[in-house]
């Protein structure tokens, strides 16, 4: 398939302008002035594309700082403030941490950030990212990462425990998309819910880089829907919930106040049943 890029229309018009200018030399010094010519677009093309292609960070870093909890070598926690449970503790290869301002009530949790040492002796250029899996804050701390986490800020493993060692470190983040390419959406349901009457849930695998802000439960066969309350973290929860398989509705809102309701092609089945997970069917990569 072929895909038209918007720049292409300015790479044509760089050609047909060197085009028109070797036209006139002698055909030895043309060829090599098209080969010149198409050199210099190819490498105009390729800036272009890079300069563009970013798009899975919202942009600048911020300054703060960075600590780490203990046990936490291989995982991260089991009992953090966004509901997850075990999942948090292995969601991102145990590439967790807690927030303090971040966790904004829960909203914050599932957000991906791209976290960075600033110690040129010791850290990496790249960084670690991390999920937010937890609420916690320690000596004006933006983020109390797993020790797993902590450690891939720096070059290598002597530069690790350097890191280690000092506690709390100089940092710089910023907010990047979260991706899970072999995953969907989830829904885990909560061993607190009491079917019919009460109907509690955990979404896992957020993605992309907008907040999921509104969750709202419809009957398939009427479309009545519902606006559902947000316990903590990434616990939704209502009482009476509509009957029949459920239909999804999670609204997505990014920083930039743009919003867009996202519908999960699988229904939550009629008869759910506390502890069980489902597939929403659908990932948002924006």
């Amino acid at each position: 398939m072929l895909i038209w890029h918007p720049y292409n229309n300015i790479i044509t018009n760089f050609n047909s302008i060197l085009f028109l200018s070797c036209n006139h030399l002698p055909f030895n010094q043309m060829a090599f002035s098209l080969h010149v010519m198409f050199m210099v677009s190819t490498f105009i093309f390729s800036m272009l594309i890079q300069a563009q292609g970013d798009t899975t960070s919202s942009g600048a870093f911020i300054h703060s700082r960075a600590g780490y909890y203990p046990n936490s070598e291989e995982k991260g926690s089991e009992t953090g403030r966004c509901g997850y449970g075990s999942f948090g503790a292995m969601i991102n290869y145990g590439d967790v941490a807690a927030a303090s301002d971040l966790y904004r009530d829960g909203v914050g949790c599932g957000a991906c950030y791209q976290v960075k040492c600033t110690n040129v002796k010791d850290c990496s250029d790249e960084g670690v990212t991390v999920v937010i899996t937890d609420q916690g804050s320690s000596d004006r701390t933006d983020f109390i990462m797993s020790q797993k986490a902590f450690r891939k800020m720096a070059q290598n493993s002597y530069a690790a425990s350097s890191l280690l060692s000092q506690g709390i470190v100089d940092i710089e983040y910023r907010r990047v998309s979260c991706s899970y390419p072999n995953s969907n959406i989830t829904i885990k349901i909560d061993e607190s819910s009491d079917y019919p009457y009460y109907l509690a849930f955990v979404i896992w695998y957020q993605q992309g880089q907008k907040d999921i802000t509104a969750v709202q439960l419809c009957e398939t066969n009427n479309f009545n829907c519902k606006l559902l309350d947000r316990s903590y973290g990434s616990v939704f929860t209502t009482t009476s919930p509509p009957s029949g398989p459920l239909s999804l509705r999670m609204l997505f809102s990014g920083e930039d106040g743009d919003e867009k309701w996202v519908v999960p092609v699988n229904a939550i089945p009629e008869n759910w049943k506390k502890g069980a997970v489902y597939d929403t069917g659908v990932q948002v990569e924006e």
